[in-house]
């Protein structure tokens, strides 16, 4: 089955069973043991031992894993030190008294998401930890909270030349300045530009649809759920200080965001004389956050103590309290790694960049949309942007396109990852946009997904007028205004008051 359509199975059994049944470790478990059943040719006992041995076991001895894992668990417990401290209720309370509407409340949300483009992990909990309180006080739904984090991690680390993506991209196109090919294949990622302006779109006009428009209309009414039960109802949020003040939040987010920038670009070389976009390109994302979380989380002790706001038994608390909250997202990624390295091992990837390999050096105009499709599946099977561009953007630049159309070939498998890595819901940038928002992750794939599916289809159709106009700003503006004239055309007749 090696290299087959057979090596895509197990992770569609796992898509398909988790957005049917709602239960997401049932679904990616039975996905482990039938990728494990197709490796060992149905004996039970080898697969038994593959499910452990090639699986959980050595997804969780990876040293990329770990020190996610690590970051995950750090910055749990710096949002309970920030929450007992009462820093996220001062900013609530400053929030609210700044942010008059749900309206402002979402685009401050957005523009938090923005801002935060170094890393997609470090964007999803962060942004989730400090506006979670806020948009609960102005009734908007932790679905729409999870799509705003969802939507502004990815899309905009994308095209954010400073980012742990960009050095990524970098690290995979050999033989050529990857950065640079990075930056040229911007204007053309018609994906997570299009995102972005949904996300504004949406929002000033009010435009809700598809499951989300449920989830909406009940937050309106005091249900954020909608599930009918929260992800997280233990006290480990709850203030144990009266003295709380902004500077209690707002400090610990400054110097967990300074701590990982300069653990990233350690990692990279930065101090060893390397220059700082070089030390990004070569920095150990995983490396460097946890590294930098854990410095943040130091700081951030001293600070409490040196403002007297939290005792040192308040402080260690937080630690059991702070893993604790992240127990969910943490058994996610853990059964999302094990199905990814199993498929892994089917040969998933080989078979899909072997079929797109063969047929890509006949097409030209095509070549940038259907490079997108390629992605989209790809990503949405495995679950990972990074291993899709991996992948792909080796065959893509071996093909030898002429000119602009290498660049705007790039973006499109750029922005295809970027797509399928927001529709799956065992991506890991997905299962954590649901712990920063601490939405039930199913809803969050399921309001998520008539959104992505949207700008995805305009993009497409972006993509097929850019093989053959090869300018940035005539696609750009052709697609805008199509995604403008779609969504004008779902607020006029297709939602009903």
């Amino acid at each position: 089955m090696y290299a087959t359509f057979w090596s895509l199975v197990p992770p569609l059994v796992a898509i398909i069973l988790a957005l049917i049944t709602k239960e997401v470790y049932s679904s990616l478990f039975i996905g482990i043991v039938t990728a494990a059943l197709f490796i060992t040719n149905f004996n039970v006992v080898a697969a038994y031992t593959t499910i452990f041995n090639d699986g959980f076991i050595a997804s969780l001895a990876d040293g990329g894993h770990v020190g996610i894992l690590i970051f995950l668990v750090i910055l749990g417990t710096i949002v309970v030190l920030m929450n007992k401290a009462g820093g996220s209720a001062a900013y609530g309370k400053w929030a609210q008294e700044k942010i008059k509407s749900r309206k402002g409340t979402l685009l401050a949300t957005f523009a938090l998401g923005v801002l935060i483009f170094v890393d997609d992990y470090f964007n999803c909990l962060t942004v989730g930890s400090v506006m979670r309180p806020v948009t609960d006080k102005h009734n908007v739904s932790r679905a729409k909270l999870a799509y705003l984090i969802d939507a502004t991690a990815a899309p905009v680390c994308m095209i954010a030349p400073i980012s742990s993506w960009a050095a990524a991209v970098a690290g995979v196109v050999e033989g050529t300045d990857g950065l640079t090919l990075f930056i040229s294949a911007i204007p053309y990622n018609l994906y997570s530009l299009l995102t972005i302006a949904t996300i504004i779109i949406i929002t000033i006009w009010d435009i809700d649809f598809g499951p989300m428009k449920t989830h909406e209309k009940n937050a309106k009414q005091g249900d954020l759920f909608t599930s009918g039960k929260t992800t997280s109802n233990d006290t480990s949020f709850e203030a144990v200080s009266d003295k709380g003040k902004v500077i209690d939040l707002a400090f610990p987010v400054i110097i967990l965001i300074i701590c990982c920038i300069v653990g990233m670009i350690y990692t990279g070389g930065f101090f060893d004389g390397e220059t700082f976009v070089n030390s990004f390109a070569n920095c150990d994302a995983p490396l460097g956050l946890s590294m930098g979380s854990v410095a943040a989380l130091l700081i951030t002790i001293v600070f409490y103590l040196s403002r007297k706001v939290l005792s040192f038994k308040n402080c260690m608390d937080a630690f059991p309290e702070g893993f604790k909250a992240m127990i969910s997202p943490i058994l996610i990624l853990s059964f999302a790694w094990t199905l990814s390295g199993l498929t892994g091992m089917l040969g998933a990837a080989e078979y899909v960049s072997g079929i797109f390999e063969g047929s890509a050096a006949g097409l030209t105009g095509m070549l940038p949309a259907i490079v997108f499709l390629v992605a989209i599946f790809l990503a949405f099977s495995t679950g990972t942007s990074w291993g899709t561009f991996g992948i792909l953007l080796p065959i893509v630049v071996g093909i030898n396109l002429p000119g602009n159309l290498l660049i705007i070939t790039i973006a499109a498998c750029l922005a295809g990852a970027v797509c399928g890595d927001h529709c799956s819901p065992i991506s890991d940038t997905t299962i954590m946009a649901s712990a920063g928002a601490q939405c039930d992750h199913i809803n969050h794939v399921s309001t998520q997904l008539p959104y992505a599916m949207l700008v995805a289809s305009v993009s497409f159709v972006g993509y097929c007028i850019a093989g053959f106009v090869q300018n940035a700003w005539a696609v750009l503006i052709i697609s805008f205004v199509l995604l403008c004239a779609v969504l004008f055309g779902i607020k006029k007749f297709f939602i009903t008051e």
